[in-house]
């Protein structure tokens, strides 16, 4: 480790707590890993039992690929939470209800206990912010939390609690109401608020309502964009235009995956049949297609979407999911959907792979020319971190706002009229065909994707923004501990 003024060596230990979701968890590891890579030492509390295998197996993964005088992994162990007290069907936030309820029973013991050397902050998922700002504060150090969408959206979800002082009393399916003016930035239309926050009473709900206001409580907000993605929402936050008294947000991306997700290639995976299959195909023709390791497409979706890739006239590898399971197996069979005829017209044009695949491998092969996706926020930045001109199609939360950001910054295209994917009408085959068409063959997307892959590289890399936010904290907390705080 380095040393400080007195020539003794101090040690920075930071422990993080994701939560529930592969989409969670991805960035609480690949922030983690970006202090472990800068010799802080990291202790991961991972709560237990996770929602699906996929999840354990990458923390297993990641708890493997460091020392253990680096990294240390803390079991929280879960309370039993009667499924019938909470308003949710979806077992992902069941998980996120549960984990919120188990912490004040075991978390501040964990926490006390973390002396060697002494706990210099505590980094968590934004989904845990209530019950844990308490226990933090009566800890006495430094909190944050990482956050797992755009800067845009993290403006949304700041501004509410400003929105909900204004309307006391008043649930926001009320107060908000066709456009969210939030200084600093373009508005937001209604249509593209989270769903479920317009719910009265769901689940979602009331952990944005409860949490949003306690944001001034932290001492940090870590996020995965960097200025040049998305310089209107970090610039306002910054200067306390979204929220004045928020603390700083800091734009650590862009995050991609590291070494510890790699999954080794197995008849499962199918990694070496996909990349000779790409090999074989012309520079930029592919398209590829995959809405996410939670994003089910529906029945009723399935063969419109196969006809639309079909007739779009390019060659495709489309990812399917046919269940709401994080890379885990899936019992049906495509063809069993689309029927015999329109799979062997599948076949014939593209492929077709429910397994999962390695997405940064795919995305960085020549053979890739554009990227349709479900508008979750880690595989944008992935799309635009390989330059890969973007189709989203958001299909619940926050992907219509990280649409939005994609289409602002020409990286991409975004359909508006096609709503929800999860929830609205069925967009019809010859519509997809066409917004494929425009998004290969439009020279002004490629271009700025291009440009923007620039720009990504050079923040994540050396002396780039990233490393000189995360180099910059860690004297911080070095400068607080040899000075006692």
């Amino acid at each position: 480790m380095t040393s400080c003024t007195n020539s003794e060596p101090v040690t920075v230990h930071v422990a993080f707590l994701p939560s529930a979701g592969m989409g969670h968890l991805n960035p609480c590891l690949r922030t983690a890993e970006q202090f472990l890579r800068h010799g802080c030492k990291v202790t991961l509390i991972t709560p237990k039992p996770t929602v699906s295998l996929a999840e354990s197996n990458l923390i297993n993964r990641f708890c493997s690929s460091f020392p253990s005088s680096q990294l240390n992994q803390v079991d929280l162990n879960l309370i039993d939470v009667d499924p019938t007290q909470v308003n949710t069907n979806d077992p992902f936030w069941l998980h996120f209800e549960t984990i919120r309820q188990s912490l004040q029973y075991h978390l501040p013991t964990i926490l006390s206990s973390l002396s060697s050397p002494p706990l210099s902050a505590f980094i968590y998922d934004v989904s845990l912010i209530s019950p844990l700002v308490p226990i933090t504060e009566k800890l006495c150090f430094p909190s944050y939390i990482y956050f797992i969408a755009p800067a845009r959206m993290f403006s949304f979800f700041a501004h509410l609690s400003v929105l909900s002082e204004k309307n006391p009393g008043v649930k926001p399916s009320s107060f908000i109401g066709g456009v969210v003016e939030i200084p600093g930035i373009a508005p937001i239309p209604r249509s593209s608020v989270p769903p479920l926050l317009l719910e009265p009473n769901s689940l979602f709900e009331s952990i944005f309502m409860e949490d949003s206001p306690k944001l001034k409580k932290l001492s940090g907000i870590f996020i995965n964009s960097f200025e040049e993605l998305e310089p209107e929402a970090l610039a306002a936050l910054n200067n306390g235009r979204v929220v004045p008294g928020l603390p700083p947000v800091y734009p650590i991306g862009p995050l991609v995956p590291c070494e510890f997700e790699k999954v080794r290639s197995s008849p499962k995976t199918n990694s070496s049949t996909i990349l000779k299959w790409l090999d074989g195909q012309p520079a930029g023709s592919v398209v590829y297609v995959c809405l996410g390791n939670r994003t089910q497409t529906r029945r009723e979706q399935i063969k419109d979407m196969a006809q639309g890739l079909i007739s779009c006239g390019y060659k495709f590898l489309w990812v399917v999911k046919l269940k709401i399971v994080d890379r885990e197996d899936q019992e049906e069979e495509l063809d069993d959907v689309l029927g015999n005829e329109v799979m062997k017209q599948v076949n014939e044009k593209g492929m077709a792979v429910k397994t999962w695949v390695d997405q940064m491998e795919i995305l960085g092969h020549p053979s890739v020319g554009g990227f349709v996706n479900h508008g979750g926020w880690n595989s944008l930045v992935e799309g635009v971190w390989h330059g890969k001109p973007i189709l989203s199609w958001a299909h619940d939360g926050d992907q219509k706002i990280a649409s939005e950001v994609v289409k602002m910054n020409g990286v991409g295209i975004w359909p508006q009229v096609w709503g929800w994917g999860a929830r609205d009408d069925v967009v019809k085959g010859e519509e997809i065909a066409r917004a494929i068409n425009e998004m290969m063959s439009n020279e002004s997307l490629r271009n700025k994707a291009r440009e923007m892959k620039e720009a990504a590289r050079k923040a994540a890399g050396v002396g780039g923004s990233c490393e000189v936010i995360i180099k910059r904290q860690i004297e911080e907390w070095k400068k607080r501990i040899v000075q006692g705080i």
